[in-house]
């Protein structure tokens, strides 16, 4: 698909998309005095944008984006807002929120049951509903924010699943054209946390489609501490809604479940991939460990396309950044419970954490020769 207006992922200094806001209003548009895009993200953080559309069905929601190319908009299609991070002054431009709903379950035979599902749905009630009706596939991504769109662009994963593995197609509205297209999952490009539609302004998710299975049981577990935690072998098959209760019980031990009361989860959820260091790279990176820690501690390590997949959050502890660790003024901090997840502590700005954000990256980069990667998308913001 060609390329279309710019979404979140340009700067308006530099997009050269027309101006900021446009002539045209957008169908539904409220009015400009808002609330700021904090009150629409998992982090809290985010200032004002120059209009909001909530788009409730997919009809809405394409011809909301069509009117904001047609017109000239800057545009941001927003979802549950748990994977952004937005700039202290705002989207100049145009938000449509995706608030679309539906499921649909499909028997395809031989034990097999396609799901169909919106992409407003939020996508921890799809997943807990998929286990109520004896489905298994989905519930190693339980607990994960946001909604069923985002999890394709993303390539969500989790406890040794990823949506990858499950995904048969989606529903894209193609801005290039302003047509709806079926994209099979072979198409998108689903590598580890990315797809060809992550960091594009080509299309928006309308809807997902996923093969599961019927019976109740689980997919095989794969991840060692969840296998234990269930006492289970790995490769075993479990009581779906026994894995659900699990990874939910490993999740909120880890701050990974939203809570208003918890500020270790006002967040985006893990801030940095782990990454995936190059064969010819790997044995000089772990030298440099085993210089600065010794050879008795062992980091993570993982097969993975293109090389040797290392756990971010060790490197980040072992880099001289512990749970708890706190940015400027302590209005942004480290989870006290995952390095991984960098946390509004209350009072934050975006700038309070991206300071952060930096000296973390800066931190590992400077230790270990590793440069982590943001997982989250930034809104007219950068590190």
């Amino acid at each position: 698909m060609q390329r279309r207006l710019p979404l979140a992922t340009v700067n308006p200094s530099t997009s050269g998309a027309g101006n900021a806001t446009g002539d045209t209003p957008l169908p539904g548009e409220r009015a400009a005095g808002d609330p700021t895009l904090a009150a629409c993200t998992t982090l809290r953080l985010g200032g004002p944008a120059g209009g909001m559309v909530v788009a409730e069905q997919a009809e809405d929601l394409a011809a909301a984006v069509r009117a904001a190319d047609e017109g000239g908009h800057r545009l941001l299609v927003l979802g549950g807002g748990s994977n952004l991070v937005v700039a202290d002054e705002g989207f100049a431009g145009h938000v449509v929120r995706i608030a679309t709903k539906g499921k649909q379950y499909d028997s395809v035979g031989d034990g097999l049951v396609q799901l169909t599902a919106e992409a407003g749905e939020d996508w921890d009630d799809v997943v807990a509903d998929t286990v109520r009706q004896g489905l298994g596939g989905l519930e190693c991504l339980s607990g994960i924010p946001g909604m069923t769109g985002a999890t394709p662009v993303q390539n969500v994963g989790a406890y040794g699943v990823e949506v990858s593995e499950l995904l048969v197609s989606v529903d894209v509205l193609d801005r290039a054209d302003g047509k709806v297209r079926t994209l099979p999952a072979a198409e998108l490009g689903l590598t580890y946390r990315s797809s060809v539609l992550k960091h594009t302004e080509s299309a928006v998710v309308l809807r997902a489609r996923f093969l599961l299975r019927d019976g109740g049981w689980s997919a095989p577990v794969k991840y060692a501490e969840l296998a234990r935690g269930l006492g289970a072998e790995p490769g075993a098959r479990v009581d779906a809604a026994a894995a659900r209760a699990e990874v939910l019980r490993l999740r909120r031990s880890k701050g990974m479940v939203l809570d208003p009361a918890d500020h270790d989860t006002w967040s985006a959820g893990s801030f940095y991939t782990n990454p995936i260091v190059a064969d010819e790279d790997l044995p000089g990176v772990l030298a440099r460990i085993e210089q600065r820690v010794g050879a008795e501690q062992r980091i993570p390590q993982f097969a993975a396309t293109g090389g040797t997949k290392l756990s971010a959050a060790w490197l980040i502890e072992r880099a001289g950044f512990p749970k708890g660790y706190a940015g400027p003024g302590g209005r942004v901090a480290l989870s006290g419970k995952h390095t991984l997840a960098l946390t509004n502590r209350g009072g934050a700005s975006t700038a309070d954490l991206l300071t952060l954000a930096r000296e973390v990256r800066d931190g590992v980069r400077s230790a270990f020769g590793v440069s982590l990667v943001p997982e989250p998308v930034l809104v007219d913001c950068s590190l």
